[in-house]
This record gives structure tokens, C-alpha cells and sequence, in this order.
């Protein structure tokens, strides 16, 4: 007898219900290989990956725009073009015009992991920056809306910013995630910045090299982290300079060739990228900062001394205790403070706003003209001012009301207001056109921080230089702070205002020129 029994088994089974699976993990996405909902597309005789079918359909979708449309949910693992319906094609349409334009109305993470995946590609923008201020935008108007793009947005940022060559958008990004690096980019972008750029430098970037948790501090905690922003990245770029300048070293570490590392990155991890088009990771050399005990201490100190005297300047109880800066640079760092501070807080004193009455100045203006021509009368030709002339200027023949007229051009009550709008002002002086000029030989040797600082100077402080570098500078000073209604000291601190700005060093000790840098003015026009 035939033995059917396989053949009763197969029979049993009901394939009219769902069977029941085990459970099974979700693998990476780089795994998985979904077809798309509307067609599949081929490529040189075979399907495309996810990835460059994704970056194909991206291309024909570029330039697409979608009319008003309601808005549909929708939430994917792995956000394409392929596993959305008709709907949800229409709203991200609509939804990514609205973005390009400047709108960013509420949507789902999916709707922007796909705008994202556009860009990393290199879809959607003309050049690498375009890309990545697209890319900022995104992150700045949904992060509150949407946390989670945080945990994905400052990596792949980052990797955005390595295969383009964007190395300056480093110090952004970091303050873009909370001051989040990763610690070999943070090495390297602080490289960057003691090398090339001490203005991008901040309290951000430096907080991972000090020895304890800033924040923790009650300073910190109490108002002191806005002053600690505002005042360490100057404070750091001041003690920089000054190394530089007294010791030949700054404040980086100094390394052996052979100290230098190589880091190997992946890129856009987690997102739907080809790597065919920039590759599947990007390296990079850099220096381990970080691990030099002898920055993290010299940093931390400079920190503490700062704090513990801008403690001071604000009236905080209580100081830092610890190793302490060696009192050369100390006393560096608090006589710079004590001026700073003092200029910026005479800054905040809200100024009156004068108004000028234009109709008694012209009339003032047409009697001192009288006076002029009344008083002008050359030794050797007394009889040529006539009669006639004087007539001709059109003034008031009496100068007593010349007087009189000048002492009505005086704030009124409503003058005293403060009114952004009245920016009136009826005398050019002859500052307007004083510049700082080197002569031609000298101008073409001058690093590009000096031309810096000279563009960054007002006619008033390009005359207290060249008094400074007269004969007689503190008779001359005195006569300029008299003609500008300040104070000699005032006058001074403005510049290495400037100086700190421009070439990260004070440029005037008490009222005289650094000797270190006199050699820079020997040759400048006056």
C-alpha cells in the first residue's frame, strides 16, 4: 500500500490564515532592499541598490514643487520616495517647497530624515555651502520640535563638513549640538583655532581640556557662564599672544611628527547614503590635545584666574581655590580684565541723543562767518576788506546775537529721550577721511592682523596714535580727550579694544605703546 502520509501532512496545512512568526530583530538599513511602491528601476541590467535608487529617484525629484496640501502622517524606519502613498508624496512636496522658501511648518521626522537624505547626496543645492546652510536651517527651526534629529544631525553634520572640506564650520557645528564633538574633531578643530584663528576660539571648545567640571560651580551656575562666554575666549586669545610674543610658544601644545594620529570616519551613518559619491569614509590627521597634562593644567589655571577675578568685578562672594597661574601671567590677565570690564560697562550707560536745531545752526553758521570776515584783515593790506563785502555775506551785523544764537542750540527736554530715529547731525569734522597709513615699503611687509587693526580704528583713535608717536604724547592726549569730552584712559583702552580684536594682543601699557610692537609704527604717515 502507497504510503500518503507526507502527502496528509503538506494537505493540513491552512494557508488561508496569517502563519505565526518568530520574532525578529530589525536589521541595519544598510541591509535591507526595499522596492519601490510605484515601479522598480534597473541599472545596467540589474536592480539598484536602495541607496542609488534612492539618490536616481532624488534627482528626478529636484525641482518637483507640490501645491497646498493637507498634512498626512508618516513614519518610516527607512524614509523614502518608495514607502510613501500618493498622499504623503503630495504633503512632502508641498512641505519642501515651504523649506527652500524660508517656512518650516510642522511635520514628521520621517518627511525630514528624506529632505536630509536629498542633501548628503548632493541633491537639491548648487555648492557645498548652500548645502550645508540648508542643512543648518533644518536643524535649527526642528530641533525643538523634533529632539531626536539632535542625536542624528550632529554626526552627520560633521561628516558633511569633512567630505566637503568645510573645516571652518567646525566651531559652528559645535555650538549648533551643545558643544558636542567628537574628541579627535575637537582636538583637531582646537589645532585649527591656537594655529590660525583665535577669535573662533570659545568656552565651549576649551570646557573638555579642563581638569574639572566648570559647570558645577555656583559662579557658573548663577549668571557667571554668560560673563565666562564673553570673557575666556579673550582672556585665552590675550595669554596666546603673549606667549607667543615673551616665550616663542603659545599656548598649543608642541608635538613630534610621530605624535600625530590618523582617524578613520565613517560616513552618514544610519542615513540613506551612496557612498559611491563621496566614499565610504573620510580620514584625517590630527593632534591629541587633549591628553597633554600640561595644557589641561595651564587652561584649567587660566579658567580659575579669570573666574576668581571677574568673581571680584561682579561683587560674588568666595574665590576658587587650587594651583594657582604664576604671577606674571596673572597680573596680565587681571590688568586686562580691570580695563575691559570697566570700558564695558560704561558702554551700557545709555547715552543722550541731541538733537541739533539745523535752523539756529545755519543762522550761527552765517555769523561766525560775519566774525570771520570782521576779524580777517591782513597786516599789509588793511583797506581791502570793504564795506561792501560784508554786506554781501548776508549775516546779522550784530555778533552779540551770534553769541546768543549759540547758546540756544542746546538739548531740549524731548532731545534728552532716547529716539533711535534722530541720527541728525549738521558738522562734518575734518576726522572723517583720517585713516592709519604705513608707507608704501613698510605697508607690503605688515601681516594681515595689523590692516586689520587699522581698518578697525575710528579717525579719533588714529589721532591718539600718532599723538602717542609725537613728540610730546601726553601733552597731546590731554588736548584730545578735552576736544572729545573723555578721559585719556578711556581713549587709550578703545584701542586695545581693538588690538584685542584684530591681532589678539594689548597693543598700550599705562600710556605708551608695547616696546615689542613700537617697531611697527616707525613708518607710518602722519
Amino acid at each position: 500500500m502507497k504510503d500518503n502520509s507526507r502527502q496528509l501532512e503538506f494537505m493540513e496545512i491552512d494557508l488561508s490564515e496569517e502563519p505565526v512568526t518568530a520574532a525578529v530583530p530589525v536589521p541595519d538599513r544598510s541591509t535591507i532592499v526595499q522596492q519601490p511602491a510605484h515601479h522598480a528601476m534597473q541599472h545596467r541590467g540589474g536592480i539598484l541598490s536602495s541607496e542609488k535608487r534612492f539618490v536616481e529617484e532624488a534627482k528626478q525629484w529636484s525641482e518637483m514643487e507640490g501645491d497646498v496640501s493637507p498634512w498626512v502622517p508618516f513614519m518610516s524606519y527607512w524614509p523614502t520616495y518608495g514607502v510613501m502613498n500618493e498622499a504623503q508624496r503630495k504633503w512632502y512636496l508641498y512641505w519642501r517647497k515651504e523649506v527652500r522658501q524660508g517656512r518650516y511648518p510642522d511635520t514628521d521626522l520621517s518627511y525630514l530624515f528624506v529632505h536630509i537624505y536629498e542633501l548628503i547626496n548632493g541633491i537639491g543645492w548648487q555648492n557645498a555651502q548652500d548645502g550645508y546652510n540648508q542643512l543648518k536651517q533644518l536643524w535649527l527651526n526642528y530641533r525643538e520640535r523634533l529632539p531626536q534629529l539632535n542625536i542624528y544631525m550632529q554626526e552627520w553634520v560633521v561628516d558633511y563638513v569633512l567630505v566637503h572640506q568645510m573645516e571652518t564650520s567646525l566651531s559652528e557645528v559645535m555650538d549648533l549640538s551643545g558643544g558636542y564633538l567628537p574628541a579627535e574633531m575637537l582636538d583637531k578643530e582646537l589645532q585649527r583655532v591656537l594655529q590660525d584663528k583665535m577669535s573662533d576660539i570659545s568656552l565651549s571648545m576649551l570646557q573638555r581640556y579642563y581638569d574639572y567640571d566648570i559647570t558645577l560651580s555656583k559662579f557658573y551656575r548663577d549668571g557667571g557662564k554668560e560673563v565666562m562666554e564673553q570673557y575666556i575666549p579673550r582672556v585665552m586669545a590675550l595669554v596666546h599672544s603673549y606667549l607667543e610674543r615673551t616665550r616663542e610658544v603659545g599656548l598649543l601644545p608642541v608635538f613630534q611628527p610621530n605624535e600625530e594620529r590618523t582617524v578613520e570616519r565613517i560616513l552618514f551613518r544610519k542615513a540613506v547614503y551612496d557612498d559611491s559619491i563621496y566614499g565610504r569614509s573620510v580620514s584625517f590627521r590630527y593632534m591629541p590635545i587633549g591628553e597633554q597634562a600640561e595644557f589641561v593644567q595651564m587652561v584649567t589655571r587660566i579658567y580659575r584666574c579669570t573666574e576668581n577675578k571677574l568673581r571680584e568685578l561682579l561683587g560674588f562672594r568666595g574665590r576658587l581655590r587650587g594651583q594657582t597661574l604664576e604671577p606674571e601671567l596673572a597680573n596680565l590677565i587681571e590688568r586686562y580684565l580691570d580695563k575691559a570690564y570697566a570700558i564695558d560697562q560704561a558702554e551700557t550707560v545709555e547715552q543722550p541723543v541731541i538733537r541739533i536745531d539745523t535752523e539756529k545752526l545755519a543762522s550761527l553758521q552765517q555769523e561766525s562767518e560775519y566774525v570771520r570776515m570782521a576779524l580777517t584783515i591782513e597786516d599789509d593790506h588793511p583797506s581791502e576788506v570793504k564795506d561792501d563785502e560784508v554786506h554781501n555775506a548776508n549775516v546779522t551785523s550784530n555778533p552779540v546775537d551770534a553769541l546768543e544764537a549759540r547758546h540756544e542750540i542746546i538739548p531740549t527736554e524731548d532731545s534728552m529721550q532716547p529716539d533711535p530715529s534722530v541720527r541728525e547731525t549738521a558738522i562734518e569734522g575734518s576726522t572723517a577721511s583720517i585713516g592709519l597709513q604705513w608707507d608704501v615699503s613698510a605697508e607690503v611687509d605688515l601681516d594681515e592682523q595689523w590692516l586689520l587693526f587699522a581698518k578697525g580704528l575710528s579717525p579719533q583713535q588714529v589721532q591718539v596714535i600718532h599723538a602717542l608717536l609725537g613728540a610730546n604724547p601726553d601733552t597731546e592726549l590731554i588736548r584730545l580727550a578735552e576736544q572729545y569730552g573723555t578721559m585719556p584712559a578711556l581713549l587709550l583702552d578703545e584701542i586695545n579694544d581693538v588690538a584685542m580684536d584684530t591681532i589678539g594682543d594689548l597693543l598700550i601699557d599705562g600710556d605708551r605703546i608695547v616696546p615689542d610692537y613700537i617697531d611697527v609704527f616707525e613708518h607710518v604717515k602722519r
